[in-house]
């Protein structure tokens, strides 16, 4: 337990770990960039498309947006019944 500590709050372990994946990433990708492969152009579009959609829902379609967005059109809706206006023009 007290190792696991000592790994959280020391600054070299995580460079160790980033410098590690950053090994590991290039020995993967650059025998595929150098051979013209198509394979990391799929992945790069793969990762764009998840971060974009995850991002996506989290900022206009996650929950609490659409329980807001429903409390303002329920507002609106209450106001135009109270002041006499329609929808229709």
């Amino acid at each position: 337990m007290a190792s696991i500590l000592e790994k959280i709050v020391n600054p070299a372990w995580y460079k160790a770990s980033i410098d590690s994946t950053a090994v590991s990433i290039s020995n993967y990708y650059r025998p595929m960039f150098r051979s013209s492969s198509v394979t990391p152009l799929w992945h790069i579009m793969i990762g764009v498309s998840v971060v974009m959609y995850t991002s996506n829902y989290l900022a206009l379609k996650g929950e609490n947006i659409q329980a807001a967005r429903q409390q303002r059109k329920d507002a609106l809706h209450e106001y135009q019944e109270k002041h006499g206006i329609t929808d229709h023009h």
